[in-house]
C-alpha cells in the first residue's frame, strides 16, 4: 500500500510542508482536507456509512465523501477524484465554506484539519466502493439534523461539526 501524504498548512491555509497521513494524525498537525455534500433535487443529502474496516470511525454515517487534497491538486479536483473513488460517480462541485476543526479519536489519532466543504447535485444511485463505503442512503436534511441530535454516536465526529456549520449553506428551496 502506498503511503499517502497530507498537505500541512497554517491557519491561513498556506502550505508549510508535507507529511505522511498517519503521522500527521498521530501528531495532530493542521493539514488540508475536504468534505463533499451531495444533494438531490428533492433536497435530500447523500450519506455514506464508512466501511467497517476503516482505521477510525468504522461503520459510522457521514457526508457523501471526504479526504485530503494531494499536492498541487485543487479542492474541486480532489473532491471529484474522491467522489469517483468512493461513490462511483462525478458531478460538478462548488466550494461552500471552509474552517478549522480538531477532533480526537479513541485510537490516539486526531483530525486537525483546515476543511474545505463542497456541495454538488446528483439524482442517481452511486456505485459504492466496498473498500471505502459499507452503505449509503438519501436523507432529508432536517431529518439528518434531528437524527444527529437523537443519535450522535451513529455519526462521525467531523460530520457533526461540519453539519452544524454547513446546515445554513444548504439550499432547500423546492
Amino acid at each position: 500500500m502506498t503511503k499517502e501524504n497530507v498537505i500541512l498548512v497554517n491557519e491561513n491555509d498556506e502550505q508549510i510542508g508535507l507529511m505522511e497521513k498517519i503521522e500527521a494524525h498521530e501528531k495532530a498537525l493542521l493539514h488540508r482536507a475536504f468534505s463533499v455534500f451531495i444533494l438531490n433535487d428533492k433536497g435530500e443529502l447523500m450519506l455514506q456509512q464508512r466501511a467497517l474496516h476503516k482505521y477510525h470511525s468504522p461503520g459510522l454515517w457521514t457526508n457523501t465523501c471526504c479526504s485530503h487534497q494531494r499536492e498541487g491538486e485543487s479542492n474541486i479536483s480532489a473532491g471529484k477524484r474522491r467522489l469517483q473513488e468512493e461513490m462511483g460517480f462525478v458531478t460538478e462541485l462548488a466550494e461552500a465554506v471552509s474552517f478549522i476543526y480538531k477532533a480526537a479519536f479513541d485510537n490516539g489519532l486526531t483530525e486537525h484539519e483546515y476543511d474545505h466543504v463542497m456541495t454538488g447535485t446528483y439524482n442517481d444511485e452511486p456505485i459504492i466502493n466496498p473498500d471505502e463505503v459499507a452503505s449509503w442512503k438519501w436523507m432529508d436534511v432536517q431529518a439528518v439534523k434531528d437524527d444527529i441530535t437523537e443519535n450522535p454516536d451513529q455519526y462521525t465526529a467531523w460530520f457533526k461539526i461540519i453539519f452544524e456549520k454547513f446546515y445554513k449553506h444548504i439550499k432547500v428551496d423546492r
